[in-house]
Parts: structure tokens; sequence; C-alpha cells
């Protein structure tokens, strides 16, 4: 009798968890559920949700290029932004998957083509559906809106966020649901925090779903922290305010504790001048909760997806 595949829920946004996790476990015997912050409000995905008002298409498109078993060239025009004319800015894929949308009418049918074009064989979700925007209320009480100026502050950059907030509520998308109930493991991260990580935590349902699972629980820190978002945070800064979004505690901590030669920092902040430097680690964390690990990749500040998935693998089968 063949042994049941673990299922293993990955929570995220941005470039840093299609990178950093699905990329190390596609490659291991595992059936992955991808939940994908969908309100973006910057770039070529906001500017095509304003337009049409669909749900950001940018981070959904990363997490199926993540999985995607297809050529190097489909992926390649799947991430490929026009420079000039009218589409200058514009991602390819976005489009693709906003066409997809407003023909169908329909985002499962649009969900289920872009698993067959890009040979994808698990599952890639959003968040919600709803048309909502994220809020963050700043230390002196100036409400920030929408998720772009979260990300890429114009305010003082030194003031730290208070609480962030979604206007109008957003429910989650039933399958949603669903795959969080059947996960074996659940992985919140990395990510923004607010920005990308916050707002799926925010979407009605996902963390009372969370809370009722029997899963492990495991969020994964960031490497750096980030100008106006997390400003001189620690590995347990990062952890209470996910625990305070999440309203519980997690399973486990994993984190970066190796910290390369400052030349390597220094090129790494020169080509994102948006990061701050190394998230701090506490001293004393107690290590059955808190795994620290050199979970770079060599020469770069970026976190190792095989080394990932070796630590969330044997967190799953424990």
């Amino acid at each position: 009798m063949s042994k049941r595949l673990k299922n293993i829920v990955c929570l995220g946004g941005g470039n840093a968890m299609p990178k950093a996790v699905l990329t190390g476990l596609k490659e291991h015997s595992v059936k992955l559920s991808v939940i994908c912050a969908m309100l973006d409000s910057g770039g070529s995905a906001g500017r095509l949700r304003k337009d049409y008002r669909i749900v950001s298409p940018g981070d959904i498109r990363r997490a199926f290029i993540a999985l995607a078993n297809t050529s190097p060239v489909i992926k390649e025009l799947f991430d490929y932004r026009f420079q000039s004319g009218e589409l200058k800015g514009h991602n390819f894929a976005n489009l693709l998957i906003t066409a997809l949308e407003l023909s169908t009418n329909d985002y499962e049918k649009t969900r289920q083509e872009l698993k067959r074009i890009l040979n994808v064989s698990h599952e890639v979700l959003p968040a919600t559906l709803d048309k909502a925007h994220l809020y963050a209320i700043l230390e002196n009480g100036k409400i920030i809106s929408g998720e772009i100026n979260i990300d890429i502050p114009k305010h003082n950059k030194s003031l730290k966020i208070r609480k962030v907030f979604l206007k109008p509520k957003a429910k989650a998308y039933p399958l949603t649901l669903k795959a969080i109930k059947k996960a074996d493991l659940i992985i919140i991260g990395p990510g923004d925090l607010y920005s990308s990580l916050a707002q799926i935590l925010l979407t009605e349902g996902v963390g009372e779903a969370i809370l009722k699972s029997k899963a492990k629980k495991v969020y994964i820190c960031n490497l750096m922290t980030k100008i106006g978002e997390t400003n001189n945070f620690t590995v347990l800064d990062f952890t209470e305010e996910i625990e305070k979004y999440l309203g519980s505690k997690v399973n486990y901590v994993v984190y970066n504790n190796y910290f390369p030669k400052k030349g390597i920092i220094k090129k790494y902040k020169k080509e994102y001048p948006e990061l701050l430097d190394l998230v701090k680690v506490n001293k004393n964390l107690p290590k059955e909760k808190f795994i620290g690990r050199n979970l770079l990749k060599k020469e770069v500040i970026e976190h190792h997806p095989q080394k990932l998935a070796k630590i969330l693998l044997k967190l799953c089968r424990r």
C-alpha cells in the first residue's frame, strides 16, 4: 500500500517565499498548496487591478512560475516585462492572467488553465477574491492607504507600523480553507511582514482555519529588515508580530544565524536599497521552538531552497 503524501500549505507573496520554499519543496514527494497574497496595489499588477477591477495577478503569477514544469523559454516569457510603448512596465503573465479572468469570468477556470499551460501539479490558490485594500496605522496615528504605500513608504520611514487592517473585510477563497484543513504542515513566509504575510492572515477565515488545523505551524523568518516596515527587528520581533495576526503561537520558527562578510551584505544592500540589515538574533531563544541554521546561499543574502526544504521536511515528519 502506497504511503500518503504529506500536504504542505505555504503562505506568502512577493519573490521570497516562491524562491526560498517552493523551488526546494517541489523536488520532493509532497503535495503543495500555495496561498497567495492578492492585494498588491503597485506596479503592473496594481495598474491592472485598478483598471479592470480584478484581484492582483502579481503574487499568484510568481508562485505558478516557481512550480512550473515547462521549458525555460516559457518561464522567461511569463517573467517578461515590456520595456517601452503603451505596455511599458507590464509583465506578460500579469496581462495573460487578467485576460483569462476577464474572458472566463470564472477565477477557478483561470487557475486551472494556468496549471495546464505551465504543467503545474500542485495547487496555487488566492487568499481571497474580494476587492479589499490594505491599510497601516503608524505609531503617530497616521493611516497609510494601499499595499504599495506600505511596501514603498512615502511617509517618514523611521515611524513604526502599529497595526495593519483590511478595508472592506475580505473573505477567504473556499478552496484555500479546504487546503488548510487538510494540511500536515503550514509554512508562513518568508516575505514582507505587513504588505504580504499580515494581509493573508487578516483575510476572514484564514486565521481561524489555521488555528483549527492539527498541522504543525512554521514561520520562516526574513533574512533582512526592511525600511519603513521592520526597522531594527529581531527574530523575536518578527515572530511576535506574526503570532499577533495569526491569533496564536506557531510551533516552530526557522531563522538564519549565519552572518557573512560585510562586503557581501553591502553589495546586496546596494542592489536592494529598501533592505536595511540582517535580522538580529535574540539571545537565549528556546531551541525547541526556534531553529537557527546557516540558511544562506553562497556569497548572497538569499535563502538556500534545499537547506530550507531539508529542515521543513524533517519538521513535517516529526
